[in-house]
């Protein structure tokens, strides 16, 4: 299992409903800026991996939303991806306020693509060596 923290996210105004409460599809931007820092911290960026003409998209998102995230808040999120890469590459997400305080959950799944085609493939071979070390017994 790799687990990685993405901190500092401030909430922005524009992040927020007339309430002060960060809107429900912002959390998919959440989600978004955690893995593509989760896949750098391993050594491979979104844009390499797309010159490498495999494309990543997202095959489903869920989210359960405990506490709301507010105007100005500080996040954190951490994210875990929880199996060896494959043709899929799921993430588990938590995303923590200032205080320490479970605001949501969530996961995604995405699906290994040949941009040529539009067919499913592998994951490439650098994200599953860069992986390997932390799924071996």
């Amino acid at each position: 299992m790799i687990t990685h923290d993405v901190t500092a996210i401030r909430v922005r105004y524009y992040d927020t409903d007339q309430m002060g409460i960060v809107y429900y599809g912002n959390y998919a931007r959440f989600y978004e800026i955690g893995r593509v820092e989760a896949l750098r911290n391993l050594g491979l960026s979104y844009k390499e991996i797309e010159q490498r003409g495999i494309s990543m998209p997202v095959y489903d998102l869920t989210s359960r939303f405990i506490r709301p995230a507010k105007y100005d808040d500080l996040l954190t999120i951490r994210v875990t991806i929880p199996q060896m890469p494959k043709t899929r590459l799921m993430f588990d997400y938590e995303i923590f306020n200032q205080e320490g305080q479970l605001l949501n959950t969530g996961q995604t799944t995405l699906v290994f693509v040949r941009t040529e085609t539009g067919r499913p493939c592998a994951a490439p071979a650098e994200l599953v060596e860069a992986a390997k070390p932390f799924f071996e017994q």
